[in-house]
């Protein structure tokens, strides 16, 4: 029923709920996460780095939550403008493209992922603030996604210069490693970058995109392998499968068989347990 009676016009728009709800989330958290972070470094400046950032010393003291609060944390307000910035314009496509649900997804791997290629790469002594991971994914995930694409960047932040989506992420990307490399102590940013630039390229492979996607083809013949072992009969499995085995076990021992060949044998048993009568 019409409140005010008239009929709905043909330039009339339907209406429709809300979106990219999970970017403006995303935005609105960690924008109120910088100005409680500024709250808490004014109040007592070491908190924030001996409690909230992500640290050898804290995972040693059993501190679980920096993995949930150094995702929240930006190293000053440069780093939090540039990361709301690429979060925006490059987060409101990739959102449209995948998905509010993958999209989250994508920045949660992206931000994790991010915390554990600093563990990995960096020096114990160094801090980090995590924001970047879950903002990397997204960057790298749209380059995979859009890898021809056009943009204008700002050389030396003065001239515009065209670049396709592909060249910016390798720039990007060469950035990141000579940060690695040159800048390793203290409290830093940049290694979570790594992390969730790999988290991207590996999640939108997983979404199908990418023109030569290695995650897909091990994917893919991991379901035609495992679709041709379950049409096969167990006597059939043995004579092609496991007399092999049988033959290298007898020459060098069960130790030389590898995880796969294991697995193998595990199949075997369990295909002869389905085949035996009750």
């Amino acid at each position: 029923m019409r409140i005010s009676g008239r009929k709905a016009s043909r330039s009339t728009r339907s209406w429709a709920p809300p979106q990219q709800i999970v970017l403006f989330s995303l935005l609105g958290i960690n924008a109120a996460a910088f100005i409680l972070q500024l709250c808490l470094t004014s109040w007592n400046q070491p908190f924030v780095l001996d409690y909230l950032a992500l640290s050898d010393r804290g995972i040693n003291d059993a501190y679980a939550w920096q993995f949930f609060t150094a995702p929240l944390l930006h190293h000053n307000v440069w780093h939090f403008a540039a990361d709301m910035l690429v979060l925006y314009f490059i987060g409101r496509d990739v959102e449209a493209i995948v998905g509010q649900r993958q999209f989250l997804f994508l920045y949660l791997f992206g931000a994790f992922s991010g915390e554990l290629g600093h563990l990995f790469l960096m020096p114990g002594d160094c801090v980090l603030f995590a924001s970047s991971g879950g903002v990397a994914a997204v960057f790298i995930a749209y380059a995979t996604i859009l890898p021809d694409l056009e943009l204008t960047a700002l050389l030396l932040f003065m001239v515009p210069v065209r670049l396709k989506m592909r060249l910016l992420a390798q720039i990007a990307i060469i950035g990141a490693i000579i940060l690695l490399v040159f800048d390793r102590s203290g409290a830093v940013a940049h290694s979570a970058f790594a992390g969730g630039a790999i988290a991207g390229w590996f999640y939108a492979n997983l979404l199908g995109f990418g023109s030569t996607s290695v995650v897909q083809r091990i994917l893919r013949h991991r379901r035609l392998e495992a679709s041709r072992v379950k049409s096969m009969s167990a006597d059939q499995f043995v004579a092609e499968e496991i007399d092999p085995l049988l033959e290298k076990i007898s020459e060098r021992g069960l130790a030389s068989l590898s995880r796969r060949e294991r697995r193998l044998l595990e199949q075997a048993r369990e295909k002869m347990l389905e085949e035996s009568p009750p």
